[in-house]
């Protein structure tokens, strides 16, 4: 299996299919983002090949994300073909929800029912300034639908101090009529734009104490290696959760890592890159080099998400867009 030096098992992957995104989040990416050309992009074949032998090391699970991952043409075949590899026993998919509709049929025949919804806002006008697209009521047509199949429904919501803060409760109570999870998220500093992020008012503790204004939370037990802190509140059929990214409380537990559209890894969300696969892969053929070097690139990893910070050293600070979610 593969393991860094800290004794911690890496079982699960996040991968990138695209950096293309039909939203301009605005802590997520620049208004004039610049995508990459196709031919830098692991190709099918590639990204089948590299899970095989993620699965070889252990990987057990695959999150495809983007960009918005339905951008990418023929994603439906090559999920399927992800669903065959034999080892992983589990994918799951973060989306925006814009495109994600029509397909929803298609993952629950291939038994992709875990999927991760962002969206920041209840509120039309407010999701037009968060995106700057006016798509709301596609997203939650796509929201209904996802119910309505009874998929595994997660909200992501990035908490904004001044932006979406007066509506914690109301995303609170989503959970009473439906078996969702809303799970609020610290925001981060990778919107593309440079080293401009000082810090956030909105901790998970703020968070917390907000919501608890309305409700009684009650503590229920976290998933093994999971990235949030959830909560049950009585008479609601869904939950809720707080993700302390920012603060990195789960550093400790963390089980993943990421791997962007043209195959760069990270080991850690605050790192650097440590490695491009896809260049690797293309000029040599042979998955035990691969895997060794995928290997050390992992037990390599840093202590936590503070001390890799310490050593990033790019000059600004990458679009989350880019890093794959």
């Amino acid at each position: 299996m593969f393991t860094d030096a800290h004794h911690r098992i890496v079982d699960y992957v996040r991968l990138s299919v695209t950096d293309r995104c039909n939203l301009r989040c605005t802590y997520c990416m620049p208004e004039d983002m610049r995508f990459v050309h196709k031919k830098e992009l692991l190709t099918d074949n590639e990204i089948i090949s590299l899970l095989e032998t993620l699965a070889a090391g252990g990987i057990t699970k695959v999150r495809i994300t983007g960009g918005e991952p339905f951008l990418r043409p023929g994603l439906l075949s090559l999920l399927k073909k992800i669903t065959g590899i034999p080892g992983i026993q589990e994918v799951a998919i973060t989306t925006n929800g814009v495109l994600t509709q029509p397909h929803i049929p298609a993952l629950q025949q291939l038994g992709i029912t875990n999927i991760n919804l962002s969206l920041d806002t209840l509120q039309a006008d407010r999701f037009f300034r968060i995106t700057r697209r006016d798509r709301f009521s596609t997203v939650m047509q796509t929201l209904e639908n996802l119910l309505q199949y009874n998929m595994q429904v997660k909200i992501n919501v990035v908490v904004m101090e001044d932006v979406n803060t007066d509506e914690l409760t109301a995303f609170a109570e989503l959970t009473r009529a439906n078996a969702l999870s809303v799970r609020f998220i610290e925001e981060m500093p990778f919107n593309g734009q440079g080293h401009t992020f000082s810090g956030i008012a909105w901790n998970y503790h703020k968070i917390l104490d907000t919501i608890r204004t309305a409700y009684a939370l009650q503590k229920i037990p976290d998933a093994p290696h999971s990235t949030s802190l959830n909560y049950s509140i009585r008479g609601h059929k869904g939950n809720v959760g707080v993700i302390p990214a920012y603060s990195r409380t789960f550093c400790g537990t963390c089980n993943r890592i990421r791997i962007s559209a043209t195959g760069s890894i990270k080991t850690c969300l605050y790192g650097n890159n440590v490695l491009n696969i896809r260049d690797l892969m293309r000029d040599n053929e042979d998955p035990s080099l691969w895997l060794h070097a995928i290997q050390s690139a992992i037990h390599g990893r840093f202590a936590d998400g503070f001390e890799a910070a310490q050593h990033h050293t790019a000059r600004n600070m990458e679009s989350m867009s880019v890093i794959g979610g």
